[in-house]
């Protein structure tokens, strides 16, 4: 596989990282904003909703919100961990390639 095709597959899937994590975003927002509105009674008016606990409200925005958290710092964050594993791709393809080279001149 040549440079070229090599640097439009690794945009390729950063541009399909990029789309879910914004996918995730949108969904977290619609649907919270829809949660927040049914615990306020809006869609009931309020015979439903008045029997949950208040602090119910705020356990999906925030354990969803660390989950998307979580996947924010999977895609933007660049110096850290996905510097780490991206490091580690690099040399595990090295070290098979090398292996398969190393092996082919042994048949040789």
């Amino acid at each position: 596989m040549d440079d070229r095709k090599l640097k439009y597959e690794r945009a390729k899937k950063k541009v399909q990282n990029l789309k879910g994590f914004y996918t995730h975003l949108f969904i977290y927002v619609i649907i919270n904003i829809l949660l927040q509105l049914f615990y306020a009674g809006v869609f009931d008016f309020g015979t439903f909703s008045k029997h949950f606990p208040y602090w119910v409200r705020f356990t999906t925005p925030f354990f969803w919100g660390l989950s998307l958290a979580g996947h924010a710092v999977w895609i933007f964050y660049e110096n850290g961990t996905n510097h780490f594993l991206k490091a580690w791709e690099e040399r595990k393809i090295k070290e098979i390639l090398d292996k398969q080279e190393n092996e082919g001149k042994q048949y040789n």
